[in-house]
Order: structure tokens, then C-alpha cells, then sequence
């Protein structure tokens, strides 16, 4: 018996062949056009061509012949190890977006964005296999332990034009940060140098044996609200170094990031709130990101709700979203 599949949000304006090639990814697209001509494939019960643009609500007669090509391949990593179709799942859901050109994933903590050695789980390596007839590319990255919103290019051309973006600081980042510390004065630049998670202010110091360029870390920050040692602080990074934000709050703001192993520290922390605070979690929020469509040229901005570890600590401290 045909299945009567309803267009989810996230699959609006998807063409109908590439619909049934993400379902059906073994599928011969001239099986897809046979069963197209014999009216078995059809779209709120009319007739398809193949080539419809599909909305949401839309309703897709699926002909039982296609079961047979619903085998999504499985990817590996680097590392040799799969990851599942339950992982697959999990991330789909994590979608905010989806269009021809993009797809906007709230990425949860703990995941990997770019595969690696010892890497299982990575989105780009997911996203290829929930996109399998798209060109996935990265155009910016989020450390493994930031939760949040992140973009992925699904062509080559929307690659480019992202890519070109944040290179060149047109696309607006908003991070929140519920750091371990007072931190004064409450709104301010930090204007530095990094190399390796050290910070200068004179590139002529950089010279530290590491062969490594200085490079410029520049970040914007305003304190939102502030409890006892702790303070919930909006971040605005205007240069991408790896651990810009975590290195700029240790180590200029002394007062690291909730949660931040690599950098922190608890000891300013009564037992009762570093009980509360002890999730294992990084307090780093990628909490909206606003750039330029890469085919529509239209302005659109996305934004991350606070992760569940981190609800519980900003109810009880009464810190607002800003």
C-alpha cells in the first residue's frame, strides 16, 4: 500500500526529486521518473513532474516499490568507527533551518563540529549523510564543548559566499557566558594577541619559541547581570581564535567560563552552587548568529535556546535572555 508522507517544516522548499533522493538514497532517479510518468508518485494528490517545489504540510504519495531503496549508507570516520542512524536522528532534530543552500543546526554540547582522529561523531560527517546529495562544507566552527547555533553550506556557491562572510566580519556572532568571577569594568573591548592560549598585548612580546603567527583576538562584552562571584555576560567576538572567548575571560577578565576545565577554576564557588553548577557542561552559549542569505541576499538571524544544564543555574540566579 502507498504511505501518504506529510512535508515536515524543515523540508520547505525542497525539490521533489531531491525530497525522495534524501529519503530513498539507492533509488535510480530514472525509477523516480517512471513511477513520476505512471502517476504513482504523487503531490496533494495530483500528479507529479519531479520537479516541484514542495511546502510545508504538502502530502507525497510514496509508492511501496521505493522501500527497497530506503537504505541510508552508513559513513565512517577516521577513526573507523560508525556512528548510527539514532545519531543521524538525533541531530536532524537539532535543525532550525533547512533550504536549498543552508541547513542551521542548534548544536548540543559535547559534539565534535569537524571530524578527526578519535573523532565518532562530527557534524560535518553527519550532515553529509543526512544531506547525501549535497556538497556539506563548514563555514565557521564552535569548540566541541559550545552549544549553539551553527550554519553549514550545502553547495559549493553558498560555501563561498558564507565563507567569505566571516571572513570578512559581516556575519554577526552574540554568545552568553555565564562566567566564575566579578568582572570589571562591566562592558568593554578586549584587543589583544593569541598564540596557544596565551594572550599579549604588544606583538612585538609574541615571540615565545612557539613559530606560530600572532594573530588578533578582538571580543566585545557587556555584563547582563551578575550574582555573588558569578556573572551572565554577552560576548561579541569580532575575530574567531580558537578559545577566543575562554581565554579572553581567564585570562583578561579573570573570570573563566562555568565549566571550563581547560581554563577554569571553582574556588570562588560556595559548596551549595558549585553543586548546582557541577554538570560537566561548558556555560558557552553561541546564542544568535545573523548573516546574509547566500541566494536570496536577505538578512536572517537565528538564535539558540538556553541548553537544559544550563536552565535550571539561570532560573534560580533569575538572569534574563538579552
Amino acid at each position: 500500500m502507498a504511505e501518504m508522507v506529510t512535508v515536515s517544516k524543515t523540508e520547505e522548499g525542497t525539490r521533489l526529486l531531491r525530497w525522495f533522493l534524501r529519503r530513498y538514497p539507492a533509488m535510480p532517479q530514472r525509477e523516480f521518473y517512471k513511477l513520476c510518468r505512471g502517476g504513482q508518485i504523487r503531490v496533494n494528490s495530483s500528479r507529479a513532474r519531479g520537479q516541484e517545489i514542495l511546502r510545508s504540510g504538502d502530502v507525497v504519495r510514496v509508492p511501496p516499490t521505493l522501500n527497497s531503496y530506503a537504505t541510508l549508507p552508513t559513513k565512517k570516520t577516521e577513526s573507523g568507527n560508525l556512528f548510527s542512524l539514532s545519531d543521524l536522528e538525533a541531530l536532524r532534530q537539532c535543525i532550525i533551518h533547512n533550504d536549498e543552500d543552508i541547513v542551521v543546526f542548534n548544536k548540543p554540547a559535547g559534539l565534535a563540529v569537524q571530524g578527526g582522529t578519535g573523532i565518532r561523531k562530527s557534524v560535518d560527517k553527519m550532515a553529509a549523510a543526512l544531506f547525501p546529495y549535497d556538497k556539506i562544507s563548514l563555514v565557521h566552527r564552535l569548540d566541541r564543548e559550545t552549544s549553539g547555533v551553527l550554519v553549514v553550506a550545502k553547495n559549493q556557491i553558498a560555501a563561498q559566499e558564507l565563507s567569505a562572510e566571516f571572513q570578512s566580519k559581516t556575519a554577526h556572532k552574540e554568545y552568553l557566558a555565564l562566567l566564575n568571577g566579578d568582572v570589571s569594568p562591566q562592558q568593554g573591548v578586549i584587543d589583544n594577541y593569541m598564540v596557544k592560549g596565551q594572550v599579549f598585548n604588544d606583538a612585538s612580546r609574541l615571540n615565545n619559541g612557539t613559530g606560530q603567527r600572532p594573530q588578533r583576538a578582538v571580543t566585545q562584552y557587556k555584563v547582563l547581570s551578575q550574582a555573588g562571584h558569578l556573572s551572565w555576560v554577552l560576548f561579541s567576538p569580532k575575530t574567531g581564535r580558537t578559545h577566543q572567548l575562554r581565554v579572553h575571560s581567564a585570562l583578561c577578565l579573570h573570570a573563566p567560563i562555568v565549566g571550563d576545565i581547560l581554563y577554569g577554576t571553582d574556588k570562588k564557588l560556595d559548596g551549595a552552587m558549585r553543586s548546582m553548577l557541577e554538570t560537566n557542561n561548558l556555560f558557552l552559549l553561541a546564542y544568535k548568529l545573523t548573516f546574509r542569505h547566500p541566494s536570496t541576499g536577505k538578512i536572517l538571524t537565528f538564535q539558540a535556546p538556553v541548553p537544559e544544564f544550563m536552565q535550571p543555574v539561570i532560573k534560580f540566579l533569575e538572569f534574563k535572555l538579552p
